[in-house]
């Protein structure tokens, strides 16, 4: 497996070895693994962390609409 990045569009991909032999050359070219994980890896951080504040969001929402209830008891 390789890493490459279009030069162009900023795209990057991992790749077979044979596919990224092949794209290599004007656009595309070889990237270390490193960067190609920093890359895939921050994305899946921000959603995890947009799903933990959805989560406490909707949690404490649902906390203060219990704690209203029993006050108006």
């Amino acid at each position: 497996m390789k890493c490459v990045k279009n030069t162009k569009t900023g795209e990057i991909l991992r790749v077979e070895n044979r596919q990224a032999d092949a794209k290599v050359g004007n656009t595309w070219v070889f990237i270390p693994k490193s960067e190609w994980k920093a890359v895939s890896r921050k994305t899946e951080k921000q959603e995890v962390e947009a799903e933990k504040k959805e989560k406490t969001i909707s949690e404490k929402a649902l906390k203060r609409k219990k704690l209203k209830e029993k006050q108006r008891q």
